[in-house]
C-alpha cells in the first residue's frame, strides 16, 4: 500500500511552499499531488512554479500528479484549467467535472479527488470508460460502502483513501475568511496568508469546530485512520492519502510509513501522532457516524 500527499489546501507564501516540498522530497511518500485547488486568487505560485517543484520531486523518485481547481467561476479559471489538463508529462487529478470532461476529450488518463461525488460502482464504471484510473474515496462515506464497491470494481481501477488530515467538507462561492474580516471577496487582501492552517471557528462553548479556509470549509479535527490500515490492506486499498499541514507533515508521513511496513505498532503510531495534531482527532464518517465522532480512536 502506497502513501500519497494530497494538494496543499491552505495559502502559504511562495518560499514556504518550496521549502515544504524540499522536505517532502526527502520523505518516504510515494505520490505527491501539486497545484492550487481552492482559490484562483492565490497567485504566489504559477503553473511554471508547480512544474519546477514537480520536476524536483520526480527526480527524488516521487510520482507527481497535477491537481485542478475544485470550483470554477470564471472564464480565466477555465483557461488555467485547460493549461493544466494539457500538461502531458504528469497525471492530472480532476476535482470537478469540467476537468473530467477536458481529460476525457483528450483521451488522457486521470484521477478524481475526494471532492468529486463518486458514491457507487455505476458512477465509477462510467468514468472508467472515459479514462479514470484512480479514485479517491469521498471522505463522508463509510467503510461498509467502500467494501461493497471494492468487491465489484474493475481490478485495474486504483483506490485511494483520505486517511489523515483536516477533512475537506465543502466549497462555496462565498469567501468565509474575507467575511471574517468584513471584507468583500474581490478585496480579500489575501487574508488567508495570515492563517497557515486556516481560520478556526469555535462553538459558544469555546470548542474547536470548523476551519474556514477562503471558500473552503474544513473540519478542525484531524481525520485519522491509522488504526484502519490493516483493514484497508485486506480490502485491497492501493493508496492512503495524507493531507498537508503547515508543520510536521514529513513526520506524519514517516509514522504512517513505519506503521504500513510493520516497523511500529498501532499504539506506538498513535502516541507519535498525538503531539503533531493541534485540535484533536475524529474518525466518525468511516464508521457511518457523525463526522466529529471518535469511534475507533477511543478504543484500546
Amino acid at each position: 500500500m502506497k502513501i500519497s500527499l494530497g494538494p496543499i489546501y491552505f495559502y502559504w507564501n511562495r518560499q514556504e511552499v518550496f521549502d515544504f516540498y524540499d522536505k517532502i522530497a526527502k520523505s518516504p511518500v510515494d505520490i505527491v499531488y501539486l497545484g492550487e485547488v481552492v482559490c484562483s486568487k492565490r497567485y504566489q505560485l504559477k503553473l511554471d512554479d508547480w512544474l519546477d517543484i514537480a520536476s524536483k520531486l520526480n527526480e527524488a523518485g516521487k510520482e507527481v500528479v497535477l491537481s485542478t481547481l475544485t470550483l470554477l467561476e470564471a472564464d480565466s479559471e477555465l483557461k488555467r484549467l485547460g493549461r493544466v489538463c494539457q500538461e502531458s508529462e504528469y497525471l492530472v487529478e480532476a476535482n470537478d467535472f469540467a476537468a473530467i470532461n477536458l481529460m476525457s476529450k483528450q483521451q488522457k488518463p486521470f484521477v478524481v479527488g475526494p471532492s468529486v461525488n463518486m458514491y457507487n460502482l455505476a458512477s465509477l464504471n462510467v468514468l472508467a470508460g472515459k479514462g479514470l484510473i484512480r479514485w479517491c474515496f469521498p471522505v463522508e462515506l463509510a467503510k461498509d460502502t467502500l467494501q461493497a464497491i471494492m468487491s465489484e470494481k474493475q481490478e485495474s481501477l486504483q483506490s485511494e483513501i483520505f486517511a489523515f488530515g483536516k477533512l475537506p467538507l465543502a466549497f462555496s462561492a462565498r469567501c468565509f475568511t474575507a467575511r471574517a474580516y468584513n471584507l468583500d471577496k474581490d478585496d480579500c487582501q489575501y487574508k488567508c496568508l495570515e492563517h497557515k492552517d486556516g481560520l478556526l471557528l469555535s462553538t459558544q462553548e469555546d470548542e474547536s469546530f470548523l476551519i474556514m479556509n477562503g471558500i473552503q470549509t474544513m473540519s478542525s479535527l484531524s481525520f485519522n485512520l491509522i488504526k484502519e490500515l490493516d483493514d484497508m490492506q485486506d480490502l485491497g486499498v492501493d493508496i492512503i492519502r495524507i493531507s498537508p499541514q503547515f508543520e510536521h507533515t514529513d513526520k506524519i508521513i514517516r509514522i504512517f510509513k513505519d506503521r504500513i511496513d510493520g516497523n511500529i505498532t498501532t499504539e506506538a503510531a498513535e502516541q507519535q501522532l498525538g503531539p503533531l495534531i493541534e485540535y484533536g482527532q475524529c474518525d466518525g464518517y468511516w464508521f457511518e457516524k457523525e463526522g466529529l465522532g471518535k469511534i475507533n480512536l477511543e478504543q484500546t
